[in-house]
This record gives structure tokens, C-alpha cells and sequence, in this order.
């Protein structure tokens, strides 16, 4: 009889630390679906504004318009899972393809902008390796120092956009070559290829977060990460790796961005953050860690987007849009305590 209480008592044995009972599960598959229904009335009300809203044209302008955002969104998503939380993304979601730019344009073309030092063909590696550096510099002060993520990733992303300023002259970058462009402006199969890559990759993150064991890592880590370590999960790598694959969607997102602009402006992301933190958290994501979805993350910009239509179809002013966000991540951060029945930290 010892010998059974002390197995079952070991962190091997704790199924918890890893993965979530079947009930949690089937409650969090439920949460999945709970802005269903305030999608499907968004667009009746759309379609009464304007029946323009569900024209073929009008779906894809929103769900291109959100497509880089998505992105960041899921990045972020990642990170609010482990327990943490990425403020610098909005920076490197410009940074990158600005230091892309910077290193390949010609100066000639673009009154001294740019350094001309690599081939057009290393635009894309370029911006993704920008955001791997990122992630990977986020790691080694959060991970291994031990530093405040929220204070360390705010610090980034005053340094970030102050570093883009500067190689920029506060100037936009244009003339991009065909390289930075062809993923933000070409279409595949009559649908731009933003909104594919972005539906590709929310798919790949649901069947990570949901399917496999790094995914029920990330969520063993925001949930407990004391119980993580303890069940044998190296935390310490796979928060790392998760900082990392964030800023590297954050890039990817800003050469999608760049590529429809067919520019990068020295203000590229300047307070996306907050779109990006209100579609997060009215998706279901918990600021806490632990919990939340993907999919939940997506149809909560989906939703934000859906209305940020509706009111320009409206004739509503789009200054409105940073009190509508505000508002939204309050409302929703209240309806998640009430739901939850405890209080947030």
C-alpha cells in the first residue's frame, strides 16, 4: 500500500502537470465556440448597415486586413499561454522588414536610404532571422536572467522602434524589391496569399497547442510551472523556444504588412499591441497563462475586425478605433472574471 501512494504521488504519475482532465478539455472545446454566436450577429447587423458587408469583396478586404495582425495575434497567444506576455512584437513586427529593407535597397533609388550590401533573393531569411535574434535575446534576459517578462519586452519595444527610427531617418523605406513585396500583394488562386499563410498557420497552431506534446508543455508551464519542471518538462527551453517562434510570426506579419504597402514606414506597428492584446483576450486567452486556444485567438480578431468593418461601413470615424479596442479589452477582461469566479492576477 505505500509503495502505490508514493507512485502515485511521484511527478511522473501527476497526468495534470502535462495534460488537462477530460473535463477541462471539453469545457475549453465549449469556450472554443462562444464568440460563434456574437460573430453570426455582428454580421447580421453588418449586412443591416450595408448590405455591402457580406459581399465576396468586403470578406476578403476583412480578412486580409486582419491577416497580419492574426499572425501577431497567435504569436502572442503562444506567449500568454506559457504565462507570459510579448509587448515588444508590435516593434519587431516592424524592425524586421525594415532591416531587410535597409540592407538590401539601393540608396540610389530611395534619397540614401539603404546600404546595399545583401541580394534581394535574402529578403525573407533576412526579416526571419531579425525576429529570431529578437526572440532570442527576449529569452536570454527573461529565461536566464530571470527578469520581468512584462518590464523586459516594454523595454524592447522602446529600443526596437527607437533602432528602426534611426536606420530609417523617421523616413519610410520604399522601392522594396519583388522579393519583400510578393507575399503581401500576390494572390493565390483569386485570394490574396496573406489570408492563406494566416490560415495555414492558425491551423498549424491548432494541431500544435492542441494535438501535441509541446503544446500541453506550453500550457503545463502557465498553468504550474513548479509542477512542470517537477513532471520533467525543461521549461526554461521550451519558454525560450516559444519567445522565439513569437517574434519570428511577428516578422513574418511585418513582411506581409510591407509586401501590401509595397513600403515600410518608420512607424510600422506603432500601437498594434493593443489590437492585438484585445483580440487575444476577448478570444478566450487568459492573461494568467494556462488557458485559452487558438482557435479562440482567431475568432476573437475575427470578431474585432468584423466590428472595426461595420463601423467604417457605418460611417463611424476611425479615430474611434483605440477607444473601441480599450473598451473591449475591458468588457471582455470582466466578462472573464465573471466566468472564471476568481480574480485575475
Amino acid at each position: 500500500m505505500p509503495e502505490r501512494l508514493s507512485t502515485a504521488a511521484s511527478p511522473a504519475a501527476t497526468p495534470s502537470a502535462t495534460s488537462p482532465p477530460p473535463r477541462s478539455l471539453a469545457i475549453a472545446r465549449l469556450r472554443d465556440l462562444a464568440l460563434v454566436p456574437a460573430i453570426i450577429a455582428v454580421a447580421i447587423v453588418g449586412f443591416i448597415v450595408n448590405p455591402v458587408f457580406l459581399s465576396s469583396d468586403n470578406i476578403i478586404n476583412v480578412l486580409q486586413s486582419m491577416s497580419e495582425i492574426a499572425i501577431v495575434v497567435l504569436a502572442q497567444t503562444i506567449v500568454l499561454i506559457t504565462g507570459k506576455m510579448d509587448l515588444s512584437l508590435e516593434s519587431t513586427f516592424g524592425l524586421a522588414p525594415g532591416i531587410a529593407a535597409w540592407l538590401i535597397i539601393d540608396p540610389a533609388l530611395t534619397r540614401g536610404l539603404g546600404l546595399d550590401l545583401l541580394p534581394s533573393a535574402w529578403a525573407v531569411p533576412a526579416v526571419l532571422a531579425v525576429g529570431v535574434l529578437v526572440g532570442a535575446f527576449n529569452g536570454l534576459l527573461i529565461v536566464r536572467f530571470g527578469l520581468n517578462g512584462f518590464i523586459v519586452t516594454l523595454g524592447m519595444l522602446i529600443v526596437l522602434r527607437g533602432l528602426l527610427t534611426g536606420i530609417s531617418g523617421g523616413q519610410t523605406f520604399f522601392a522594396l524589391p519583388e522579393s519583400m513585396t510578393y507575399l503581401g500583394s500576390t494572390s493565390w488562386l483569386g485570394v490574396p496569399a496573406s489570408i492563406w499563410l494566416s490560415l495555414l498557420l492558425f491551423g498549424l497552431g491548432i494541431g500544435v497547442l492542441g494535438y501535441t506534446r509541446a503544446g500541453r508543455a506550453l500550457y503545463a508551464i502557465g498553468g504550474n510551472v513548479d509542477a512542470a519542471r517537477a513532471a520533467g518538462i525543461r521549461t526554461d527551453r521550451v519558454l525560450w523556444i516559444a519567445l522565439i517562434v513569437a517574434s519570428m510570426l511577428a516578422a513574418l506579419a511585418g513582411l506581409l504588412m510591407s509586401g501590401r504597402l509595397a513600403a515600410v514606414p518608420a512607424a510600422q506597428g506603432s500601437g498594434a499591441i493593443f489590437q492585438v492584446f484585445a483580440a487575444a483576450v476577448i478570444g478566450g486567452v487568459s492573461l494568467n497563462g494556462g488557458k485559452g486556444t487558438v482557435f479562440g485567438a482567431f475568432t476573437g480578431v475575427l470578431l474585432l475586425f468584423m466590428i472595426i468593418n461595420v463601423l467604417t461601413l457605418a460611417g463611424v470615424p476611425a479615430q474611434w478605433t483605440n477607444f473601441l479596442n480599450g473598451t473591449v479589452i475591458l468588457v471582455a477582461l470582466v466578462v472573464s472574471r465573471i466566468t472564471a469566479g476568481k480574480a485575475q492576477t
